[in-house]
């Protein structure tokens, strides 16, 4: 039995005229008697009472009459179910990050995907780079956020998608809080809140090289793992600090954001998937992409990326 017979039944059966099913399907007269008479010679059973005057069900045809409705439903749910999936308007899409990934421009992307996407189931995850990197090669992430510097990525594709540079943190009432741009060898001298060396062993290193370069042994008052602990950690006055330019989006009452003169370590964060995914990604994911990115990713190829701009997602005067 095909799809096309439960089609032309229920116009029949819709219509109780046969040449009315026929101008809707389309179709002429005498082929689709000859189609339902196939339909009733597979069944076994009349399903039309046809008499000169009138079309009417049988008995039989009223029973087959629910069913067909329910089949062509759930054959035309299957349809939009596949069609769904395939254009990106439905399925599955399992993304790690980091947080300054979400801290910075991944929360207003979400939000944007969830709100024209909402067939999509979408699963984020907060994990370490090194974590995501693994279950990328495992299979178990279409796409991680990460911190580009130190990774191995081998086997992987990536593209680094955000840069932004430091920033340092101060109390409102620190000397150094009156100029506009702060030198580094002047804040190698303060009392620092750093990165945890047990759990970012790289930011920690780079730091530390950066302070070092400008003559001065840094002195590491406190280690934080987030920025929200570190700027709460300034507002304490427990040391300063230096943390991404993002952050004056935040607004931290007891704590003022100044540029940095000198040479420190960038923020990079990479958009990391499975090899030949960001050539040829998969839908959803591809959507993702076009909403994130737009101008950046043009359906596999990459423009140029520079710092934060005024304008763009994280970026907020001093």
């Amino acid at each position: 039995m095909e799809l096309r017979h439960l089609r032309y039944f229920t116009a029949v059966a819709d219509e109780l005229h046969f040449g009315r099913a026929a101008a809707r399907l389309h179709l002429a007269q005498p082929p689709l008697s000859q189609q339902i008479r196939a339909l009733e010679a597979e069944v076994g059973a009349e399903l039309f009472a046809r008499t000169s005057r009138k079309v009417a069900l049988t008995p039989a045809g009223e029973a087959f009459l629910e069913h067909a409705r329910a089949a062509l439903e759930r054959a035309d749910a299957a349809l939009e179910a596949a069609r769904s999936v395939a254009d990106g308007r439905a399925g599955r899409l399992d993304l790690g990050f980091v947080n300054p990934a979400m801290d910075g421009f991944l929360s207003r992307v979400v939000a944007d995907f969830r709100r024209d996407h909402p067939g999509v189931a979408l699963s984020l995850r907060e994990m370490s780079s090194p974590a995501q990197v693994d279950e990328l090669r495992a299979g178990t992430l279409h796409a991680g956020f990460i911190r580009y510097a130190g990774q191995d990525l081998r086997g992987l594709e990536f593209r680094v998608v955000h840069r932004e540079p430091y920033v340092a943190a101060l109390p409102p009432d620190h000397p150094l809080a009156r100029r506009k741009r702060v030198p580094l060898a002047l804040l190698a001298r303060e009392p620092l809140i750093l990165a945890p060396r047990a759990v970012m062993p790289g930011l920690h290193e780079a730091m530390l090289a950066a302070l070092r370069a400008t003559g001065h042994e840094p002195v590491v008052a406190q280690e934080a793992l987030s920025k929200h602990t570190t700027l709460s950690l300034v507002a304490a006055r427990l040391g300063l600090a230096l943390v991404p330019a993002s952050c004056a989006a935040w607004r931290r009452r007891g704590v003022v954001l100044r540029e940095v003169e000198g040479e420190l370590p960038v923020i990079e964060l990479a958009l990391v998937c499975p090899a030949g995914t960001l050539t040829d990604p998969p839908q959803p994911l591809r959507q993702f992409l076009r909403g994130a990115f737009g101008p950046l990713w043009k359906g596999g190829e990459w423009g140029p990326l520079g710092f934060l701009q005024p304008g763009e997602a994280g970026f907020a005067p001093l």
